[in-house]
């Protein structure tokens, strides 16, 4: 069994920077590819970054390439998400993951974080 503890949420401006961490514990925690996907109201959960165990593969979905950067601390087992230049639009309560890389959605979770929220203000 694998918990996932999400942190660093909150409100921000648009056009600011937040980054949100998340945690893994359980036994077999770091052998899990770990990332984050995102859902906002009105709208499916969609997937956001990845990387795999071994940070040799990394995702990012087209919307936030270029604001959004993904990375792991092993030693920590411990998952980033580096938001810049953030938009009203990257509003959403953020889901961190674990499980299998896969290349269409960053992780095919297996577990799932409670979320944290994001919110950005125009």
């Amino acid at each position: 069994q694998v918990q996932l503890a999400e942190s660093g949420g909150g409100l921000a401006q648009a056009g600011g920077s937040l980054r949100l961490a998340c945690a893994a514990s359980g036994r077999t925690a770091s052998s899990y590819a770990m990332g984050w996907f995102r859902h906002a109201p009105g709208m499916e959960r969609v997937p956001v970054g990845a990387v795999n165990w071994r940070r040799s593969q990394t995702y990012i979905a087209d919307s936030v390439k270029d604001r959004f950067t993904v990375s792991r601390d092993n030693d920590k087992n411990t998952v980033y998400l580096q938001m810049n230049n953030l938009k009203p639009e990257d509003t959403a309560v953020y889901y961190c993951a674990a499980g299998a890389f896969d290349l269409r959605l960053g992780v095919r979770p297996t577990y799932w974080g409670q979320g944290t929220q994001v919110t950005v203000s125009s």
